[in-house]
């Protein structure tokens, strides 16, 4: 008679065990590309096609919790800490934009609240724009795929009788752009930048605050690796907010999020992110808002030269647009 002695309490058996390590490999698989994200966030090294894929960091840093907690909770401690780590960096380019900075800029001034929207080839409903800058007590509008009929449709829904003042410069499809004012301005004028895109500008008399400087911004898409280098150029080509000169208000559709390191080098010449300063930096202003199955992203702001307050902003739908409204209120420094 043959005895075999069985398997000791606690020793696992081959198949199990190799069962185990392809299950340890498998964690370790899922993790390199958040890691690999992370590092090239962090470095701000994003090029070729991955610009665009950059967009939806957010959901990332959000994903990249599943495989750190799965891996914690099957007790594979070494993969586990790795994957919190690389969790908690994403979480660190990403949740402090939910969160209300303390450094809101000078809460004494003159108020003055600004609006941005894209009109998607001027086919917006002029009628909720308009609305929105009655109910808001907008006295600074940028619109951004300005056309003829866009300028026309909001000239039909009675947005001179709130914004007598303008600078205008629409065009055929989503070349144009205009800048509208309750206030008188003056220096108006129009440039097209790299990308063909127009930008008005004009300085703003805020009555009790002096002037300000204000410009309808639309850098080129990186839609293609193609146009890649144009896109860069056009962010970094934006005006500076010059601390020596006039305040400077730049807002519209910049084509990037704050994921995107060209538009936080153009943030840091001075300005700051009126949405990520309210902590409200992770509501989506473009994506799926005229039907397309596009997670929401954030490439719309209002960016404020650093003398200048942020005290709220709010996002809106406007029908017949792929772009939501963005909304802030400001303050702006007191004449001396």
């Amino acid at each position: 008679m043959t005895i075999t002695s069985a398997p000791r309490a606690g020793r696992e058996t081959g198949p199990r065990r190799r069962r185990k390590a392809a299950l340890t490999v498998l964690f370790w698989l899922l993790i390199l590309p958040f890691l690999a994200w992370a590092v090239i966030r962090l470095g701000g090294w994003e090029r070729g096609p991955v610009v665009q894929l950059f967009a939806f960091t957010p959901y990332v840093a959000a994903a990249a919790w599943v495989p750190a907690l799965l891996a914690l909770a099957t007790r594979r401690w070494t993969v586990g800490a790795v994957a919190v780590i690389v969790a908690i960096l994403l979480a660190s380019a990403v949740l402090p934009r939910a969160i209300p900075s303390r450094d809101k800029g000078p809460r004494l001034g003159v108020q003055l609240n600004v609006m941005t929207s894209n009109m998607l080839f001027g086919g917006a409903d002029a009628a909720t724009i308009v609305k929105l800058i009655s109910e808001h007590d907008v006295a600074v509008l940028a619109v951004q795929e300005f056309t003829t009929e866009g300028r026309q449709a909001l000239a039909d829904a009675g947005l001179g009788a709130l914004l007598p003042y303008s600078s205008l410069a629409d065009e055929p499809q989503a070349d144009g752009s205009g800048l509208y004012s309750r206030y008188p301005i003056t220096s108006p004028g129009a440039d097209r930048n790299g990308g063909g895109f127009m930008q008005a500008y004009a300085t703003v008399q805020v009555p009790g605050a002096g002037p300000v400087i204000a410009e309808s911004a639309h850098p080129l898409a990186p839609y293609a690796r193609s146009v890649l280098k144009q896109w860069r150029t056009d962010l970094l080509a934006e005006p500076r907010a010059d601390q020596s000169g006039t305040p400077r208000i730049l807002l519209g559709d910049f084509n990037a999020t704050l994921d995107h390191a060209p538009l936080r080098e153009l943030i840091s010449r001075g300005y700051r992110d009126a949405a990520d300063t309210a902590g409200q930096g992770l509501i989506g202003t473009w994506g799926p808002y005229d039907g397309d199955p596009i997670p929401p992203v954030t490439i719309d702001h209002v960016l404020v030269d650093r003398r200048i307050g942020v005290r709220e902003v709010t996002v809106h739908p406007i029908p017949r647009s792929d772009h939501r409204a963005i909304i802030a209120r400001l303050t702006v420094p007191a004449e001396r």
